[in-house]
């Protein structure tokens, strides 16, 4: 007899919708992105180079920790030209949910719109991260993310190969080092080449723009960023 389930290989599948509705995804709560849903937090009013700062910080749940201080912030930001701050006002210390460490880890981010109790500005969001846990990445890695291995080592994460992967061990201080002079620079470089960019052109033509050329400039100008505080403490110790 004909069974026509038989001939049909998408049965029970995602093809068909099978656990469509449950496809693993970060939600969203009242319309906000999921980066500014925050829970038990305080905030701290900082002026830098006339410029003032509001850093926003979220409680953390076991193992995890901020690995940056404001202190430690604030310390990098005064190294940076006020013209480059723009209208950039908050810096977010946050805990990242599970599904979001799951499907959007990051050190940090640049957040153009960022609202905070119905008051939007640019901010720049670093994660908490839990330091029982490890990293893994595919062997198989592009000429950028070998690069960024590179730079991971270079922070001081012990990196292992384990045969398939490569498995990043972290602790505080090599966090702390990766968001402090390579992370917040990064993203201020992001913030800086879109300010000068949208001069010239749009915000439409900015989302565009080649990602890799945002990246290139991001990782360009943190670079010297790190090599003109390295040379203000040479010359401070003279």
């Amino acid at each position: 007899m004909y069974n026509p389930s038989r001939r049909n290989r998408n049965i029970g599948t995602s093809k068909q919708g099978y656990r469509r509705n449950n496809k693993m995804v970060i939600p969203s709560v009242n319309r906000k992105a999921f980066y500014e849903n925050l829970v038990d937090c305080y905030t701290v009013k900082k002026t830098i180079n006339d410029h003032e700062f509001v850093f926003i910080v979220e409680k953390t749940k076991p193992n995890y920790k901020h690995a940056c201080s404001i202190d430690d912030i604030i310390g990098i930001i005064s190294y940076i030209q006020q013209e480059d701050y723009g209208d950039l006002r908050y810096f977010v210390l946050r805990q990242p949910k599970k599904k979001e460490v799951i499907l959007s880890p990051v050190w940090g981010r640049w957040i153009l719109e960022y609202t905070f109790k119905k008051e939007t500005n640019p901010a720049i969001v670093l994660e908490a991260l839990d330091y029982t846990d490890t990293i893994e990445w595919s062997k198989k890695l592009c000429v950028e993310d070998q690069n960024e291995l590179e730079r991971l080592i270079e922070d001081g994460h012990m990196i292992i190969d384990s045969g398939r992967n490569y498995v990043i061990n972290y602790d505080i201080c090599s966090v702390r080092n990766t968001q402090l002079y390579r992370t917040i620079p990064h993203e201020f470089g992001h913030y800086v080449q879109y300010q000068s960019y949208v001069k010239s052109y749009s915000h439409e033509q900015w989302i565009n723009f080649p990602s890799a050329e945002k990246e290139k400039f991001a990782h360009a100008y943190a670079d010297n960023l790190l090599k003109d505080i390295k040379q203000m403490k040479v010359g401070t110790h003279k």
